[in-house]
């Protein structure tokens, strides 16, 4: 009788546990090792437990737990893999924590709408300014505003910029994205910013990017609220030291002394790497970021 032969569950059961089958006796139908039979096996000595590092389900394990016939499988493509180990290793290495803030967006919105009536209808001179491009000033200003926020974490010391260099995440088609960046956000106009990020997240979706446009960078934004999503966090993009997750806009009601007033407000996560940006600095940053969506007109000096 081969006493090797095991069900499934109990196979997977006998490797996440280390036990070693052929040690074993089976106590199901014709000696067939079953899930008991792990269960009840001697376990391995705590330390030497301790001692392995936790490891990923290996795809022959995942396919054990499927019906051959129920599933279709569709090869990673390169970018994909490559995004997957990369966020993996984010994960992995980087100590997120996670603050949320909310803000008032009439202002911004009020603001943005002056802005766009003052472009030409027609012509080279044309423009239109986003939401997202307000966010890419107004995140790279309050790097300016707290500068020991603008930093890069290594392991012989800390990278503090003196630019703002902000990236965006654009969604591809075929699944993934790619986080281009805008440079010097801080010393550039809105329109700079808008004109960049159309031709940035164009050639993104193209696939057209050259490293230096999407390598680096000291923070990023990642916009879901066009999606309905009211609130979220961020995976951070090394050596990024955070990112912040928008959420969408939607209309609130806040007191305003004895009144009730309707707002427009916007929920934002920033994802913090701790080593470089801990509780109290993380919400100076928020805090600054808030100051000048709620107050656009600074960005405008």
């Amino acid at each position: 009788m081969d006493r090797l032969i095991a069900s499934p569950y109990a196979k997977r059961l006998a490797k996440e546990q280390g036990i070693d089958l052929a040690r074993l006796t089976g106590s199901g139908p014709n000696g067939r090792i079953i899930a008991r039979d792990i269960e009840s096996a001697p376990r391995q000595a705590p330390a030497a437990k301790a001692a392995t590092s936790p490891q990923a389900l290996s795809d022959e394990t995942i396919l054990a737990l499927y019906e051959p016939e129920s599933y279709d499988r569709v090869e990673h493509s390169t970018m994909s893999r490559m995004i997957a180990e990369k966020l993996s290793q984010a994960k992995a290495t980087i100590p997120h924590f996670y603050l949320t803030i909310d803000c008032e967006l009439d202002a911004l919105l009020a603001t943005r709408r002056k802005v766009n009536a003052a472009s030409p209808a027609e012509g080279p001179d044309k423009y239109r300014i986003s939401v997202n491009d307000f966010l890419i000033k107004a995140m790279a200003l309050a790097l300016q505003k707290v500068p020991k926020a603008n930093a890069t974490w290594t392991q012989g010391g800390m990278l503090f910029h003196k630019a703002s260099d902000v990236g965006v995440a654009v969604a591809l088609e075929e699944g993934g994205l790619h986080t281009p960046i805008v440079r010097d956000a801080d010393t550039k106009t809105l329109r700079h910013i808008s004109d960049e990020m159309k031709d940035l997240a164009k050639r993104a979706r193209g696939k057209r990017l050259a490293p230096h446009e999407y390598q680096g960078g000291v923070t990023a934004i990642s916009n879901l609220g066009m999606y309905g999503i009211r609130e979220f966090s961020a995976i951070i993009n090394p050596p990024q030291a955070s990112i912040l997750a928008v959420g969408k806009a939607e209309k609130q009601l806040v007191p305003r002394g004895e009144e009730i007033a309707t707002v427009t407000t916007m929920t934002v996560t920033l994802s913090c790497d701790h080593r470089v940006i801990d509780g109290v600095l993380g919400a100076k940053l928020l805090a600054a970021f808030k100051g000048f969506v709620e107050d656009p007109v600074m960005m405008l000096i």
